[in-house]
């Protein structure tokens, strides 16, 4: 079915009076945000650096604190990871009598574990001490742009 003409003019006007009031909201929304802009910052710069220095340096402390803990958490999870890897071929090992194919299994998938655990704990330790890093060159860096 073809709209007839006084279909066609009334579309049209309806897609000009939304895109006129969709430019209309844009403007206004830009124009409001710019008459109600904050201007703490130009009024007095200096102590807001100082205080940028400050949380710089907090969060430098914070971030070797937390890297410490994030640390000793994976030692421990490691060290009870491998208890547990010890635990479960001595307790194959008890029962069965003597030298069986299971029980040596056991205790390969044991060591195998501990080896695992060894390297992945490795592994997120130097991931942690690169993210400690990261973070405390980057607030450097802010306090250096800031600071000159």
């Amino acid at each position: 079915m073809k709209p007839n003409f006084l279909a066609n003019c009334v579309s049209a006007m309806g897609r000009w009076l939304a895109v006129g009031l969709f430019c209309f909201s844009a403007i206004a929304f830009v124009w409001q945000g710019a008459f109600f802009s904050t201007t703490d910052a130009f009024a007095a710069p200096m102590t807001h650096l100082v205080a940028a220095a400050d949380a710089g340096s907090e969060i430098q402390g914070k971030a070797s604190k937390d890297a410490g803990r994030a640390k000793g958490f994976v030692r421990d999870t490691t060290d009870k990871l491998k208890q547990t890897a010890r635990t479960n071929a001595a307790k194959v090992d008890r029962a069965t009598d003597d030298d069986s194919a299971v029980a040596r299994k056991a205790k390969k998938d044991a060591a195998r574990i501990e080896r695992k655990a060894n390297k992945d704990s490795a592994r997120t330790q130097t991931a942690i001490d690169k993210t400690k890093n990261a973070v405390e060159r980057t607030v450097d860096n802010i306090k250096d742009a800031f600071g000159n």
